[in-house]
């Protein structure tokens, strides 16, 4: 009666309309409740306190698509960013690599990496994957199967995990709390976890009237909290969901952006958004924490974009590059592939192995890169100055090398 009682307190944290969606836990958990969640609104949300947010990140989407309309941008579609997003999602949930390690680990090959960077090397490989197909189909990429896929996709390399990835889970789960008596909000009920779900799917397949009364942001905001309140697998959930973010993005004909690194350090405002959503029905404050997330993923992106292209500049200063040689063309490489091997500046230039090795030994010679194995083969270099702009903590100031 004690853990029922606890719960019955929260009570007053939730809305009227939650409370009326709780449904009695299965056994053992019968003195508890889960959430069954209201469908995702169809109806406009009006975006009150946080409309001034919401248009600048709206600003903000539009000044990525321009540019990448009308520059062509390499960077807007650098293979570094999805890896960034997957470092940084990855380690909201307690799996921590770092973008360094994952990289070296893709260069080398190196079958010896360890479980923690695995997992962040298929959060990465997940969004490659998954990114093109949901440019091509737009919002039919949002089937019945998707978050089994992502699932299977993003935890298959942890063996810690006690369901078969993929599978929805039939177990009871609870948010915060060492046990449910003190967890915080407790999600769906395992039986409804497979209708809850399918409505998250629906709304973001946009066949309701949401496409035309919500913008893209709302949209994002409502299916993340949707999703996140159904917790549709034991473990997980939090990565699946964010892979969304950017697919909703993609979907849309838009220029992915990945939201986690920012997440990451807004973590406590990103909580609350979901909390004051889930249990509230509160969605400015989500939508705000979304809005807030775009405009300064945005500025970060604009902000690395401009340090790499004036690095690139310092570089091709330090010593006098033969027009047209390998190492020249190197260094617009190098901020997509920071660490790389001899064979992958080969294949990335279509130049041969012999000619990428000297290109290599001119960029050395220039202080770009260093060697950092120490082997005699398979030898793996960094240009650590690209690097250390790239990761740089989310909002610093990116430092370019003295001249």
């Amino acid at each position: 009666m004690a853990s029922y009682e606890r719960f019955l307190v929260k009570r007053d944290d939730l809305s009227h309309a939650v409370r009326e969606r709780l449904k009695r836990l299965p056994a053992p958990y019968e003195a508890h409740y889960g959430v069954v969640p209201l469908p995702p609104p169809e109806d406009a949300i009006a975006v009150g306190p946080v409309q001034q947010r919401h248009s600048a990140a709206m600003a903000a989407l539009g000044k990525v698509e321009m540019l990448a309309t009308d520059l062509s941008d390499p960077y807007l579609i650098s293979r570094i960013l999805p890896r960034r997003e997957a470092v940084s999602s990855s380690a909201i949930e307690g799996t921590n690599s770092t973008l360094d390690e994952l990289l070296s680990v893709e260069e080398a090959e190196d079958s010896c990496a360890g479980e923690d960077t695995v997992q962040v090397r298929d959060y990465a490989l997940t969004l490659e994957k998954l990114l093109p197909r949901a440019r091509e189909k737009g919002r039919a990429v949002f089937t019945a199967d998707l978050p089994g896929e992502l699932h299977r996709s993003v935890m298959a390399g942890d063996p810690d995990y006690r369901d078969v990835p993929g599978a929805l889970r039939q177990v009871v789960v609870w948010i915060g709390g060492r046990d449910i008596a003190y967890s915080t909000y407790n999600p769906t009920p395992p039986d409804d976890v497979p209708f809850c779900l399918a409505e998250s799917m629906a709304y973001m397949q946009g066949e309701g009237m949401q496409v035309m009364q919500q913008s893209l942001i709302t949209r994002m905001a409502v299916a993340h909290t949707h999703f996140e309140a159904v917790h549709p697998f034991r473990d997980g959930n939090g990565r699946v969901g964010r892979l969304l973010l950017p697919l909703m993005m993609a979907a849309e004909g838009n220029v992915p952006l990945y939201l986690s690194p920012y997440i990451e350090a807004h973590k406590d405002a990103y909580y609350d958004g979901l909390k004051a959503a889930q249990q509230r029905l509160d969605w400015p404050k989500m939508i705000g924490f979304l809005s807030d997330a775009i405009t300064g993923t945005a500025d970060e992106l604009f902000a690395t974009r401009g340090a790499l292209a004036a690095l690139v500049d310092l570089w091709s200063a330090r010593r006098r590059f033969r027009k047209g040689s390998g190492a020249l063309r190197a260094l617009s490489v190098l901020p997509h592939y920071p660490v790389i091997t001899i064979g992958r500046l080969a294949a990335l230039l279509d130049i041969t192995f012999p000619a990428a090795r000297q290109a290599m030994v001119q960029l050395m010679e220039a202080g770009i890169v260093t060697e950092r194995t120490g082997y005699s083969r398979n030898r793996v270099f960094v240009a650590s100055e690209a690097l250390s702009v790239i990761n740089r903590p989310f909002g610093a100031q990116p430092v370019l090398p003295e001249t």
